[in-house]
């Protein structure tokens, strides 16, 4: 393919929806396998939900997910500018061109009297209570006022609408390369508002317009705006632009974890799981946490978001973006809805977390660690604990309560394993191998491990037997990571200390057991 040339537009009204994310994610995936170009373009053109900060919250969760445009308004562009609140006059003079080629009709009807029309309608019968090619003659528009009428009502400065006007009986088809021809009949459709009452554009025109100056080759978008492509149709075909209209690809719903309808912000609430990439704080004050606040790396969710609607054809679930790029195919995109499974996400998160570098993970973890203990800790010695735990947790803030063992003295122990494992012979054990560690410099885990079983063999214990009792004395639990590697973070002072402190407990609690 050749000038592939793709772009995510998203309107600032608030949040980015993960929805939104794995839009752009699959227009980014699509464009660099082509060697193509993908554009970020601001769709404020509805003012009255416009939302303070909201452009700078979709910019920072595209960059936190790798997800960078080449052109855009931050980037700049052959086709700038970027927001489309820049262009209106662009917009308002191809509305002009579709008026004066009587494919659009100026509206003057009033909320009012919308409601009655439907009213109407309802009253008789009528299942399609649009504003269309049935309605629209009973309406205040230029298609039923005279001329002097419609001059008279725009010059006194009465408010107005631009309508599409749809044809009554036309078969349009939308060749969608997910879902292959889609046809539908124009008496189905609604004459579109193109330009509000305020002179801007809706999304219908505005898209249409930029997709076509920008030259846009493909629109990848959700299915929701399935419904709207026809009439999209009609205005490249009317603006005559049909030739170089683009190709369609309308992603699959995100669904519930359940598969009962669309996942909203109400549902990953009601769930327990994040719906935006970042924190995102509404104009109310409410703030809502964010998958990256969550403790998701990025890699993880786009991994995941990878996959809701698509898959790569093999059983390979862990991607770099390297690697989504050179397997990513519109081809093997599903038509069906896709759940929503946050364990899935979870699972992945896991994954990354294994993978990461030490080095990666450690500024937080110091941080944690002494907000949580009021501990330092030797960097080097940290970049170790991390690689201990890190296979263990699923997010990167369980590193530091996982940690607490190293930086807190146990004070209740498994008392079910005490009950069980100590006796005369673990006390022997503990005591023997705690002495024979005493006069050790530094060992590392191997040293360690065969320090404790050259010494336990010597005095005729099997290791195996008191190994259990061994890291409840030192860590309060019955199963954790490797017991020897804790040792040699924890030191030969402490780990000493801890037998000695474990060993008369165990004492006492078997003295009152």
């Amino acid at each position: 393919m050749k000038n592939i040339r793709v772009r995510f537009a998203p309107s600032p009204t608030g949040g980015l929806h993960i929805g939104g994310v794995r839009t752009a994610l699959f227009n980014y995936l699509f464009a660099k396998k082509h060697n193509g170009t993908f554009i970020l373009r601001i769709e404020d053109t509805d003012q009255s939900r416009f939302v303070e900060g909201a452009e700078a919250y979709i910019k920072d969760s595209l960059q936190w997910c790798g997800i960078i445009p080449d052109e855009g308004p931050d980037q700049g562009g052959p086709h700038a500018p970027y927001r489309q609140s820049e262009r209106s006059a662009l917009y308002q003079s191809y509305a002009q061109k579709l008026l004066d080629d009587g494919n659009a009709y100026y509206a003057f009807d009033t909320p009012e009297d919308l409601e009655q029309m439907r009213e109407r309608l309802n009253e008789a019968g009528v299942v399609n209570l649009n504003y269309n090619s049935a309605s629209r003659m009973t309406m205040k528009n230029s298609l039923t006022l005279s001329p002097e009428e419609v001059s008279r009502r725009i010059a006194s400065g009465d408010p107005y609408v631009i309508r599409l006007k749809v044809p009554p009986k036309e078969e349009i088809r939308v060749n969608d390369l997910i879902r292959g021809w889609v046809m539908v009949h124009s008496s189905t459709l609604d004459d579109k508002v193109i330009l509000k009452s305020d002179g801007l554009p809706t999304y219908h025109l505005a898209n249409v317009v930029d997709d076509y100056l920008m030259k846009i080759s493909h629109v990848i978008r959700g299915e929701e705006w399935l419904p709207s492509a026809p009439a999209h149709v009609l205005l490249y075909k009317y603006l005559g632009w049909e030739n170089e209209m683009p190709v369609f690809a309308h992603l699959p719903l995100i669904l519930k974890p359940d598969g009962n309808g669309k996942l909203s912000k109400r549902a990953a609430d009601k769930a327990g799981f994040p719906i935006f990439p970042l924190n995102w704080q509404d104009p109310n004050g409410e703030m809502t946490t964010g998958f990256r606040e969550a403790g998701y790396l990025p890699g993880a969710l786009v991994n995941f978001l990878a996959f809701l609607g698509w898959n790569p054809g093999t059983d390979q679930e862990i991607f770099t973006m390297e690697e989504l790029i050179a397997s990513f195919s519109i081809e093997r995109i599903g038509k069906s809805g896709t759940k929503f499974d946050i364990d899935k996400a979870r699972w992945y998160n896991q994954q990354y977390l294994g993978l990461a570098d030490h080095s990666q993970l450690l500024p937080e973890y110091l941080k944690g660690i002494n907000e949580s203990f009021g501990a330092g800790s030797d960097p080097r010695q940290a970049e170790e604990i991390i690689g201990l735990l890190k296979n263990r947790v699923t997010f990167p803030q369980d590193l530091v309560s996982e940690s607490r063992l190293f930086f807190v003295r146990p004070t209740d122990y498994d008392h079910k394993v005490v009950a069980k494992k100590w006796n005369e012979e673990a006390k022997k054990g503990l005591k023997e191998f705690a002495k024979a560690l005493a006069g050790q410099q530094a060992p590392t885990s191997d040293q360690i491990q065969s320090l404790y079983h050259t010494t336990l063999t010597e005095i005729d214990i099997q290791p195996g037997k008191i190994m259990q009792i061994l890291r409840v004395a030192l860590t309060g639990e019955g199963s954790g990571p490797d017991l020897m590697k804790i040792i040699e973070l924890l030191g030969v002072t402490e780990t000493t200390q801890r037998i000695q402190t474990a060993s008369e407990s165990f004492d006492q609690t078997k003295e009152h057991g």
